[in-house]
């Protein structure tokens, strides 16, 4: 076991603290090298302790911009991971990758992200960059982030179709007329797309 993860049990509470594990993480971030964050995210993962695996989630989005190794590590592997704490961190892993990289330039991912055959792949997107027009880019360009959740509207996922819902509504604050002018075109015809639509029409 390494100091910091030594340390990291010291500190962290047993109960469930996101506000720490976001703290050390971006602490950690901020006074060691991108290469040590990808070490030490991959060896914090393996820890037994959850939260402690959650910094190492966030250690990887960090590192990921400057090691293909770290993405493919939270896509492919993080992904996996049983517990819904460790995917609600992976989609914030996945938006800070995305405001260090830019979201313009992150649309190539966001996409690839969103159809990939893994459900916690495609949730960790359009879940993380909630709300999507409070970030840089889609702030500008709110049709653009209505068209690639709106793409996801009936995925096979009831899971990934909520976040999709509520991703819309989100936006439908701020942007009713581009929500309504979107969804005004579904054809609900499926329970799911109906679940959708119920979600993203709530404040229209």
């Amino acid at each position: 076991m390494n100091n910091f993860e030594k340390y990291l049990q010291e500190v962290l509470p047993e109960k469930d603290s996101l506000k720490l594990v976001k703290k050390e993480a971006e602490k950690y971030y901020k006074t060691h090298s991108l290469e040590e964050c990808l070490s030490m995210g991959l060896e914090l993962y393996n820890s037994p302790n959850f939260q402690i695996q959650e910094i190492g989630v966030f250690l990887l989005g960090y590192s990921a911009h400057s090691n293909q190794e770290a993405l493919a590590f939270l896509r492919d592997e993080v992904s996996k991971h049983e517990s819904w704490k460790v995917q609600e961190i992976l989609a914030m892993a996945f938006d800070n990758h995305c405001a260090i990289i830019g979201y313009e330039q992150a649309l190539p991912l966001i996409r690839e992200w969103l159809n990939s055959d893994q459900a916690n792949v495609r949730r960790a997107v359009s879940e993380g960059l909630r709300i999507w027009t409070s970030r840089p880019y889609f702030r500008e360009h709110p049709s653009t982030a209505i068209e690639l959740l709106a793409a996801c509207k009936e995925d096979e996922s009831e899971y990934v179709r909520k976040s999709v819902g509520n991703a819309l509504r989100d936006i439908s604050k701020k942007y009713p007329e581009l929500v309504h002018e979107e969804i005004k075109t579904w054809e609900l015809s499926s329970k799911g797309l109906q679940q959708v639509y119920k979600l993203a029409s709530k404040f229209l």
